[in-house]
This record gives structure tokens, C-alpha cells and sequence, in this order.
């Protein structure tokens, strides 16, 4: 049984436990000075960085989905005049009018070369883009950081720096600037790329195996590589772009009969026409020129045809082979070309 006597101790422990509702006000007064205290914290610099990181982030993922959009469409290139509707999202049997079709397109239906190296050019392009508004973007954006979090003196000591450091290697670098500028207006203008034949000057010949902002390597046929700085350029010659032209040169002895090797020449152009293997290669029909030359008792007839980038030499070899052929057939002996010293 409980002792009747212990309940009035027991009441007045209970009655020293309630909480005094007089204090209830000044906890909430507190816990308001300590929100408003953390809000005006938040709204100054922490706000202020979150939005630049923010706004520099989606600033950066636009322009780089613009960049690669542009360098896709330029990539691409053909597309159909008209698409289905329903292709588009539109009512059935209902024809769209796409993009009109630029002539690139049509050189890139007509030529698959033409669309690899626009291709190729494009993306090299748009990633030397890409990484250029990286930068740019990344570092607007730490300035700006910095500058919200009260970092005055070290934004202004980094851009004096900066701007000593940008006078330096203006004087000290300026033949590796003008390389760069160099590589990006040869890829921008496609004036030579991977896989094509170049002339460098200076001995550089031969096909360029890798190309950067700041070199082009070129392999010669001996085997050398050669890597050449982009602004030392002064010219290109690319043997392989678009079209090359075939040109084999027949020499016979002085006093055989024209017409007879004019002849003998057509129907060494017939066979060259008419193999398989090299049909494809040929964009015109071979021509036979006249006497083009005499020298030292011989007569130079000359066989030439525009043919597809880098099949120039194994036609003109046919064209030697079927001339040399037909000639000889004809009773007329050919005279060997001394070698170029």
C-alpha cells in the first residue's frame, strides 16, 4: 500500500518539474535572433557564390551545347529537302521543308571524302572551342567568387599579375602564339588534313599523319617524320584535296610516226578506261596531248585525266604500262627518261 503520508512530497517534486511559462517566450525570441542571424549570414557572400555558381554552370552548359550542335550540323551535313511529318512530330502524310541543302552537301553525296574531312575538321574545331570557353568560363567564375567572399586585394593582385604575365609572354612567347593561330586558321580553312599529301617547303613531304594547334607531323616516303611549327608555314601545297590529276609522260625516238603513237596512246587510255579496278578512280577521260617537247632525239607525248585524291599514281602507272604495251605492238620502241638529278 502506498503511504499516504509521501503523496504531498511526491505532488510537490511533480509541481518543481513543470517548465515555467514565463521562459516559453524567451526561447522563441532566441531561437528568431538565431534564424534572422543565419539568414542575414546566407544572403551575403554564401548566397552570392551559390548564384555564380549557378549561373556560371548553366552558362557553361549552353554554350557548350551550342558548340557542339553547330559542329554536328557542320559534321553531318546532308540532310533530306523534305522529311516525313511524322518524323518531325507532325500530322501523317504531311511533307516538311528541312534546311535548304548547301553545295558542300552535294560535294558530300557526290565525294565521301569531301564529308569526312568537313567531319573531321568540324569536331577538331569545336573541341578547340569547347576547351577555350572552359577556361574563360571557370575563371570569370573564381573571380567572381572571390570577389563575393571580400577577397578584393587577391582579385586585384591576380589580375595585375595577370596582366604582367600577359605582357612576358607577349614578348617572350610570340612565335608559339602565332603557331596557335596559325593551326586554328588552317583547320578553320581546311587547307590540309590527317591522311592528306602535303608540301611544306623546306623538304617536308609526304603524308601528314597528326595535326595540333601548334605542329603538323609529316611523314615522307623515306620514312622521316617530319614536324613542322604552324607558324613557319609560308605555304601548302595538298596533293590530295578534291582531285588530283594523273600525268604520264611517253617518250619515243625522234622521226616515228605521229599518228601512229597518238593511236597507240588512245588505245592505252581504252584499257586504262575499261579495267575495273581503276574505272572508279578515273573523274574524266584521259586525254593524249601532241608533242609537247623534243629533246636529245626523242619526242614527248603526254597522257593526263583528273582522278580521285590519291589514285594519281597507280593510274598513271597504268597509263605507262598500257602505253608502253601499245607501242610496242606498234613497232615503236620507247626511249628510257634519264632520272631527275
Amino acid at each position: 500500500m502506498t503511504d499516504l503520508a509521501s503523496i504531498p512530497l511526491t505532488l510537490a517534486r511533480l509541481g518543481s518539474t513543470t517548465p515555467d511559462p514565463g521562459s516559453t517566450p524567451e526561447i522563441v525570441r532566441l531561437g528568431e535572433e538565431k534564424a534572422s542571424a543565419f539568414w542575414e549570414w546566407f544572403t551575403g557572400w554564401p548566397l552570392q557564390v551559390l548564384i555564380v555558381l549557378a549561373v556560371g554552370l548553366i552558362v557553361l552548359a549552353l554554350v557548350r551545347r551550342l558548340i557542339g550542335h553547330v559542329t554536328e550540323r557542320i559534321a553531318n551535313g546532308y540532310h533530306r529537302a523534305y522529311v516525313l511529318a511524322e518524323e518531325a512530330g507532325g500530322a501523317e502524310g504531311k511533307r516538311v521543308r528541312a534546311r535548304k541543302i548547301l553545295v558542300e552537301d552535294t560535294l558530300g553525296l557526290v565525294s565521301p571524302e569531301v564529308k569526312q574531312r568537313r567531319s573531321r575538321r568540324a569536331r577538331t574545331v569545336g573541341s578547340v572551342l569547347t576547351s577555350a570557353a572552359t577556361i574563360v568560363i571557370m575563371t570569370a567564375m573564381a573571380l567572381f567568387i572571390l570577389g563575393a567572399v571580400g577577397a578584393e586585394k587577391i582579385v586585384g593582385y591576380l589580375v595585375g599579375t595577370a596582366g604582367v604575365v600577359a605582357v612576358a609572354v607577349g614578348f617572350g612567347a610570340q612565335s608559339l602564339v602565332r603557331d596557335f593561330l596559325s593551326g586554328l586558321f588552317i583547320l578553320i580553312e581546311d587547307q590540309y588534313g590527317v591522311g592528306d599529301e602535303v608540301d611544306l617547303g623546306a623538304g617536308a613531304v609526304g603524308v601528314v599523319e597528326k595535326m595540333d594547334l601548334r605542329l603538323t607531323h609529316v611523314r615522307s616516303f623515306d620514312g622521316t617524320l617530319w614536324h613542322v611549327r604552324n607558324g613557319e608555314i609560308l605555304r601548302a601545297g595538298n596533293h590530295t584535296q578534291q582531285w588530283a590529276r594523273a600525268v604520264a609522260e611517253i617518250k619515243v625516238p625522234v622521226g616515228s610516226d605521229i599518228a601512229t603513237v597518238r593511236a597507240a596512246l588512245g588505245r592505252a587510255v581504252d584499257i586504262v578506261q575499261s579495267d575495273d579496278t581503276l574505272a572508279g578512280d578515273l573523274l574524266e577521260t584521259p586525254s593524249v596531248r601532241g608533242v609537247d617537247a623534243i629533246t636529245e632525239g626523242s619526242y614527248t607525248f603526254t597522257m593526263h585525266t583528273r582522278v580521285r585524291p590519291g589514285t594519281d599514281g597507280e593510274v598513271m602507272r597504268a597509263l605507262l604500262v598500257a602505253a608502253y604495251a601499245q607501242l610496242r605492238d606498234a613497232g615503236i620502241i620507247v626511249t628510257t627518261a634519264a632520272p631527275d638529278a
